[in-house]
């Protein structure tokens, strides 16, 4: 991991940890993390925001004013308002992504859950999500979550990231093999 992302990444522990233990404590997590899907969506979404929370021209002023305005409309749990006002206020917002990927980590591991990350090249039904959820939970022993998104770079298959182990059963990958064998052997 190169330094950067190292003190981003320590930086957002730091808060996930800070908002994990005061949901817990106020019987919030499910809130927090219902707040956490919004945060990413709204990410994923503006960029608008996402240029908010990484720009420097923006003053902790209008950074608070503007986040305090975002929790508002989206109705964040108390906690969530007060950790992102906090943010804005030491100019942290930067880490807003790495703290809801934390966060979003120490949720699963208090609830026994292990986040599956899927990609496919096209939309899983619900019946493959629910076939392909039972085959991870009996391999894991443990419950899982799947967080799907589509590829269609991909072509076919699926890749499937649980913790640090990855499948990668695309045919995009799979012709890449072929396509290297193709080359040891001529």
């Amino acid at each position: 991991m190169s330094e950067p992302a190292s003190i981003s990444t320590g930086i957002a522990s730091r808060y996930a940890q800070a908002v994990f233990d005061l949901a817990r404590e106020e019987g919030m997590l499910d809130g927090v993390e219902a707040d956490i899907n919004a945060l990413e969506a709204a990410l994923s979404d503006s960029a608008d925001l996402r240029s908010l929370i990484s720009s420097p021209i923006y003053s902790r002023e209008e950074q608070g004013a503007a986040m305090d305005a975002v929790a508002g409309r989206m109705a964040l749990t108390p906690v969530m308002r007060n950790v992102l006002g906090l943010m804005a206020q030491k100019r942290r917002l930067f880490v807003l992504p790495q703290l809801v990927a934390v966060l979003r980590e120490r949720l699963s591991q208090a609830r026994g859950e292990v986040t599956a990350e899927v990609i496919s090249a096209q939309p899983l039904t619900p019946e493959q999500e629910r076939n392909l959820g039972e085959m991870l939970a009996a391999r894991e022993g443990k419950r899982i979550r799947l967080r799907t998104q589509v590829d269609e770079s991909l072509i076919g298959g699926l890749v499937v990231r649980v913790g640090s182990r990855m499948i990668d059963t695309s045919i995009r990958a799979k012709l890449g093999r072929l396509q290297n064998m193709m080359k040891e052997v001529g």
